[in-house]
């Protein structure tokens, strides 16, 4: 692991950091049934730290898979998989809030997720 990958886990996880601390103002400070604008500035700030913590995770998962060496686009792809992540939560968050969120709505943002992400990340 090169100095310029731990300054990137670093950065990352300290972003995730304030984000977690945003979501915790929000979720304190504001309620979801008298406020739609705090509901989904909450479901959007919720999938933005999920997603920023999942980011260094998945490429420290990436990473000790290739016996611990990092090859290019490993950070793009761990990144683009905690977008993937960000938007799934986000998308649950607010299907939740209008009451519209079920199993079978779910299940079919997964698997279009995962077709989505096994496409994308084909080596050609």
């Amino acid at each position: 692991m090169e100095p310029r990958d731990r300054l990137i886990n670093i950065a990352t996880l300290l972003a995730a950091l304030v984000a977690w601390i945003a979501v915790f103002i929000i979720v304190t400070t504001q309620d979801p049934r008298t406020s739609s604008q705090a509901a989904f500035t909450g479901a959007i700030l919720i999938g933005a730290a999920v997603g920023l913590t999942t980011v260094p995770l998945l490429w420290l998962a990436v990473f000790s898979r290739h016996a611990r060496i990092a090859y290019r686009g490993d950070w793009i792809r761990a990144l683009r998989r905690g977008v993937w992540v960000a938007f799934v939560i986000t998308l649950f968050v607010v299907l939740r809030l209008e009451n519209a969120f079920s199993l079978p709505i779910a299940l079919f943002v997964l698997v279009i997720v995962g077709v989505a992400e096994a496409t994308l990340s084909v080596d050609r």
